[in-house]
């Protein structure tokens, strides 16, 4: 099979059955670039996913353009974006002509509310999922619950938080942390 077709079904049809954007694909993503199709390894993945995070624009898109980068370059990293964003593209050219017609019923307004709370699970699964991989423990729980109420509390910018937080990071890896040479 075609590689470039290869990658662009699969980030397509994760792209088509993935309520909830970029967090709620994870698993998705996880479960076919990792452990089914083996592309990434976890470790690389869970790398993947922090850049992804940190880079500016849509972090699904920013995450298959990476992995696509990683496998097959340039081209791979088109064709592995097209294939995420066009199922979303395509499904809300669809809705846009069609809603006006149909939000005043009272069972599509149900439905909608309906998906909310899976939208929210979704995203806590994965979140769940990153902490054990990244190896949170008890003793550095606290720098992701300082991080969330640092922006939620007090309104500091994201951006501020990654900023500190990568050169946190940099600092405790060359100064702190032992190392093997």
């Amino acid at each position: 099979m075609n590689p470039y077709f290869d990658c662009f079904r699969t980030f397509f049809r994760i792209g088509l059955f993935t309520i909830g954007g970029g967090y709620a694909m994870i698993p998705l993503i996880e479960a076919d670039v990792v452990e089914r199709k083996h592309w990434v390894k976890k470790e690389e993945f869970l790398d993947l996913v922090a850049i992804a995070q940190s880079a500016p624009g849509v972090f699904a898109v920013n995450l298959s353009i990476f992995i696509g980068q990683r496998l097959l370059g340039t081209r791979g990293s088109v064709v592995c974006a097209l294939g995420t964003i066009l199922p979303s593209f395509l499904i809300i050219l669809v809705i846009a002509l069609f809603f006006s017609q149909f939000q005043h019923i009272a069972w599509v307004q149900s439905v909608f509310k309906g998906i909310r709370p899976a939208v929210v699970a979704l995203i806590a699964v994965p979140v769940f999922k990153m902490a054990r991989t990244a190896r949170i423990t008890r003793t550095t729980i606290w720098i992701p619950i300082c991080c969330a109420l640092l922006i939620a509390l007090f309104g500091l910018s994201p951006i501020y938080v990654i900023l500190a937080a990568g050169a946190g990071g940099y600092f405790y890896g060359r100064f702190i942390e032992p190392t093997d040479e």
